[in-house]
């Protein structure tokens, strides 16, 4: 079999280069065109980071000093805390996170669900291909150890939103313009959420980077967490009391407040109902060179009726938009011995600040009469809002 000179030394270079390029090729950087089906490479994973915010410029766009609106001061029997604490968040550590997956499909409806509960601010986890929605909110905790939780957290009528909602107190509330009584609302705890919908994890890894640490590609996402529930600090200034209401019996309502939310996207429901809150009375606070006395509280709600607070309009709501009024009904001590129920109408407050602050009513004591101890207690008349004095806010 004859041989032809200089086949071995080509075979031999051949080989050399197959060899040269099969160890060359293990040092190569990740390898990007990731769309060739016929590569297999591990599933990427997100790196979820959340932060939580509450601020007053950021919720109204306007300097809103609600320390220079505040003369009841602090009060540790009614809110627990002292100085900013007393309108502030306690910012939340532990959250729950669903993560629902929809396939090939953006925004389409869910038909399933992943639960995980976070500690900390940091969520890292794998992911398939395809589009995901992610819904995150706080852990619902009592104020106070021993307390029970208001906030229900509903997800089972729907999929594809989670409902906040509080039960009925015992309490009936005398409204205004109603015909009967309507039973109040406990107030929600703090509520905090983000909804992110349609984040994509494409085959391409658009928007992923290698990380040679951990030998993998990671992509960076991060939540906001915005307020659902809004913090009212309510005082009732009593000019020229003169020792004719003693006290209060420590009840109050705030009414024309929404009874639920949508977790998932910030609109509140529709049903207007009074929250219950706890009130006290303070003698001899001086307010602008004059000795009053102011009955102060504090009361978490979840705002006003059919509104989405995630993308509400700047400014105050106007009455096509809230077609609910909205009063603090409190029961005034006599020094008689007798009581009466009052509502003040805080309408046009309310709409003003549609995501917390000060509700202010002046009244003048005198103008109030004295039940008859004999007749035992009553409900009087409201006032309305064109009859206080309401300091004016620069927009």
């Amino acid at each position: 079999m004859c041989s032809i000179p200089g086949v071995g030394l080509l075979k031999l270079l051949m080989l050399s280069v197959m060899v040269f390029t099969l160890t060359t090729s293990c040092e190569r950087e990740p390898l990007l065109h990731l769309h060739r089906e016929e590569i297999d490479i591990k599933l990427p994973i997100v790196d979820y980071e959340l932060d939580v915010v509450w601020d007053y410029e950021l919720i109204y766009g306007f300097s809103y000093d609600w320390r220079a609106e505040w003369y009841y001061g602090e009060d540790p029997q009614l809110f627990g805390g002292e100085g900013d604490d007393i309108l502030g968040y306690r910012k939340p550590s532990v959250f729950e996170l669903r993560r629902y997956y929809t396939g090939d499909v953006p925004n389409a409806p869910h038909t399933q669900k992943e639960e995980f509960l976070i500690k900390g601010y940091h969520f890292t986890h794998h992911y398939n291909w395809g589009f995901y929605d992610i819904l995150v909110w706080n852990e619902i905790t009592p104020v106070e150890p021993d307390d029970a939780v208001s906030i229900h957290i509903d997800e089972t009528t729907t999929l594809d939103s989670v409902f906040a909602y509080t039960n009925s107190t015992t309490r009936n509330v005398s409204l205004p313009n109603k015909s009967k009584a309507t039973r109040s609302r406990y107030q929600p705890e703090e509520l905090f959420s983000a909804y992110d919908r349609a984040e994509e994890i494409d085959r391409n890894l658009t928007g992923f980077v290698w990380d040679p640490e951990r030998n993998l590609f990671v992509k960076n996402l991060s939540a906001t967490l915005e307020p659902l529930t809004y913090i009212y600090l309510t005082q009732i200034i009593l000019h020229d009391n003169d020792g004719r209401i003693i006290g209060v019996d420590g009840n109050a309502d705030l009414s024309g407040m929404a009874s639920s939310t949508n977790v998932n996207t910030g609109h509140t429901g529709s049903e207007p109902i009074p929250v219950y809150y706890n009130c006290n009375m303070k003698r001899h606070i001086d307010v602008k060179g004059e000795d009053v006395d102011i009955v102060g509280g504090r009361v978490m709600t979840f705002g006003i009726c059919n509104q989405n607070n995630y993308h509400i309009s700047r400014g105050p709501i106007s009455e096509e938009k809230d077609a609910d009024r909205h009063y603090i009904d409190c029961t005034f001590l006599f020094n008689n011995g007798s009581e009466k129920t009052m509502s003040f109408d805080v309408t046009d407050q309310v709409r003003t600040l549609y995501k917390g602050g000060v509700l202010t009513v002046h009244i003048n004591a005198k103008d109030i009469e004295i039940p008859d101890k004999k007749g035992g207690s009553g409900f009087d008349a409201v006032v309305e809002e064109e009859e206080e004095v309401i300091k004016e806010i620069e927009m």
